[in-house]
């Protein structure tokens, strides 16, 4: 049996385009298992009553609901040990810092180039809910926040330094082969990939070149994703 993940979708259903939906995506096809992915908009609280809470991922396997990518990376590396997500308990505490720093630093500064973009990509349903929670969240109108982005472009490949160093002596974040560390970072990049027609990563950058390298794997899934 398939485990069904519910997976942010924009109006076009095939275009999906959450960060950490697509850190379950890699997650699960890493460890080789069939899933089955339901689209579900930002204002579709009532498809994830079942669930408890109100956002994407969620995945049910076999009767058991994990929500939130962290806690179902956790739960597919107990339920399913190998292929290993992490490759042991210090693994597991590494990819956690590789978590938080996604979380905490990523993801608000790849926000600040495509917010605006997000609004034709979204179902027109969403949009009013969007723009209002993300100008809350800002303290701005969407159009400010990423205005401008040109002049910043500069300083946010500057920012995926501590990337490059990695990649400088190891061909994967994870090692010698792709971990959960991988799949966090590389699932956050997604976001602006699918969602936006502004290119963040220069070609010859060791980042794009090593985010290549991961949209192959799995049978390319990262390549088949359906872009804006």
């Amino acid at each position: 049996m398939s485990i069904v993940l519910n997976d942010l979708a924009g109006e076009d259903p095939d275009i999906r385009f959450s960060p950490y939906c697509w850190r379950t995506r890699f997650a699960l096809a890493h460890k080789g298992l069939p899933v089955e992915t339901v689209p579900w908009r930002f204002t579709e609280t009532d498809a994830l009553a079942f669930s408890g809470q109100a956002k994407v991922p969620v995945i049910q396997d076999d009767g058991k609901i994990v929500h939130d990518s962290w806690a179902i990376a956790e739960y597919l590396e107990d339920r399913y040990p190998t292929p290993t997500l992490f490759g042991g308990d210090t693994g597991r505490a590494h990819a956690l810092f590789v978590n938080s720093w996604c979380d905490a630093v990523l993801v608000g500064g790849i926000a600040r180039f495509i917010v605006h973009d997000l609004m034709a990509v979204i179902h027109p349903k969403d949009r009013d809910y969007f723009r209002s929670s993300r100008e809350a969240r800002f303290g701005d109108t969407l159009e400010h926040v990423q205005a401008g982005r040109e002049d910043r472009l500069a300083a946010f490949r500057d920012s995926l330094l501590p990337i490059r160093l990695v990649l400088r002596r190891q061909k994967w974040l994870g090692g010698a082969s792709p971990s959960y560390a991988d799949h966090i970072v590389a699932g956050t990049l997604m976001w602006p990939r699918c969602a936006s027609r502004f290119e963040l990563l220069q070609d010859n950058d060791p980042v794009a070149e090593w985010l290549h390298r991961i949209l192959d794997l799995y049978g390319g899934l990262g390549h088949s994703a359906k872009r804006a």
